[in-house]
């Protein structure tokens, strides 16, 4: 069975099936990487909480970076982040994002119970 839990046009903000969570990405506006990172972390936290998963269950994670020069910023904020020895699998790669303000994107897949 497949559960979508806030469906809209265009996607939903999580798809759940075979024990499996799919969030939707998460972007937001800052000033700095370190800004931009921490909210979508935020952000990211409410979603697992959402679906019933957290920090410790996920799976994987790919990051989007507008600009490769912000890696050292934004692993700052995610190695404090992750919960020591629960580290996903992660991708991290260079890519236009949807506005020109945008720094960082994440796409999460974690396990629920």
């Amino acid at each position: 069975m497949i559960e979508r839990i806030e469906t809209g046009t265009r996607s939903s903000k999580i798809v759940k099936h075979n024990g499996v969570a799919y969030l939707t990405c998460q972007v937001a506006e800052g000033d700095t990487i370190q800004d931009q990172t921490r909210i979508c972390l935020e952000k990211i936290d409410a979603l697992l909480a959402q679906a019933g998963s957290s920090r410790e269950n996920m799976l994987r994670v790919t990051i989007w970076l507008a600009d490769m020069s912000d890696f050292a910023g934004l692993n700052e904020v995610w190695n404090a982040w992750v919960p020591e020895g629960h580290a996903p699998a992660r991708a991290c790669g260079e890519a236009k994002l949807a506005r020109t303000e945008l720094k960082v994107e994440f796409i999460v897949d974690a396990a629920y119970d």
